[in-house]
């Protein structure tokens, strides 16, 4: 037989779990390194921290800032190597390559323009890579994206489109003079070859350096032939001006190559970031569900409780 007191006590404990239910919380097994207290090991924060490296973007920033390098680097010193051949053996005459000198003083200004850009953009695109990445999420919690991050990213993608067409006409424009000095050492390799023949004079082998267009028709000598030319193929200044132009344009293919790279990437992460966004919508149209549901909930239980 139960009593009064005990249905009274009893009824106690109805309302009281029924207005403040018990929560539950899942406490983590301790694992490694992990101290009681919830702290870290540190080979659990190596290997998250290297987790959250977006080594696509590292990859691609590595070969960027490489392939500027060398095009910038090798190309200014080239050109100037270049100029030293031109006055001495092809142009005497200052006013004859005034105009050249110019081109060549403005290209070389343009190369620290093009180093101290590409040093700062891909930077910001190593930066956008390691805030784009899904590993981001699980270092820094719930991720959460505006309509201006998304702005910001697919303006990267345009710049680095952009910029990656403008690359190829460079990478074009450096091939150039690899072409020029390849035609140069060819020649000096053929008046070499025929030494032994002596049927064949050597001295009617030139190289015209004014039918390329980078001085004028009127430029004293002009040419270079036979052993004349083949001491200039000899000179360290030929030698290293061929060979910069060749490392110039391997670097703006490499520069072209990590473009490329650097659009697939952002493609993906623009991506990402479109859903990223989709599924946040969701996600807040499902908590104000169910904060309503919880609402109604309540006030079921308090008007329960009420009429008991």
């Amino acid at each position: 037989v139960i009593t009064r007191p005990e249905m009274e006590i009893g009824r106690y404990h109805w309302m009281y779990s029924s207005s403040r239910p018990h929560r539950y919380h899942h406490v983590p097994a301790l694992r490694g390194n992990v101290s009681p207290l919830g702290i870290q090991g540190c080979f659990e924060c190596c290997i998250k921290c290297l987790g959250g490296v977006p080594y696509a973007s590292l990859v691609a920033t590595i070969l960027c800032f490489s392939g500027v390098a060398l095009f910038c680097g090798c190309g200014h010193v080239a050109l100037t190597g270049t100029v030293s051949i031109l006055e001495q053996h092809f142009s005497t005459t200052a006013s004859d390559h005034a105009l050249l000198s110019e081109v060549i003083q403005l290209m070389q200004y343009v190369i620290y323009g093009i180093a101290s850009f590409f040093f700062l953009y891909g930077i910001i695109l190593l930066a956008e890579g390691f805030y784009t990445t899904s590993a981001v999420k699980e270092l820094h919690g719930e991720f959460k994206t505006t309509a201006c991050g998304r702005c910001i990213s697919g303006m990267f993608v345009f710049l680095t489109y952009v910029l990656g067409v403008a690359w190829l006409g460079v990478f074009g424009f450096s091939a150039v003079p690899v072409f020029m000095f390849y035609n140069i050492w060819s020649t000096c390799e053929v008046i070499k070859s025929l030494q032994t023949n002596v049927t064949v004079p050597g001295d009617q082998i030139c190289v015209d350096i004014r039918q390329y267009g980078i001085i004028p028709w009127n430029a004293v000598p002009g040419k270079a032939c036979g052993p004349i030319l083949e001491n200039i193929c000899n000179t360290n200044e030929f030698y290293m001006s061929y060979h910069l132009f060749i490392v110039a344009c391997a670097g703006a293919g490499a520069t072209v190559i990590a473009l490329i790279h650097f659009l697939m990437i952002l493609s993906s992460n623009w991506a990402y970031l479109k859903d990223a966004s989709k599924m946040q919508a969701y996600q807040d149209i499902k908590a104000k569900e169910e904060q309503e549901l919880q609402d109604i909930q309540s006030r079921s239980k308090e008007q329960l409780n009420s009429y008991t």
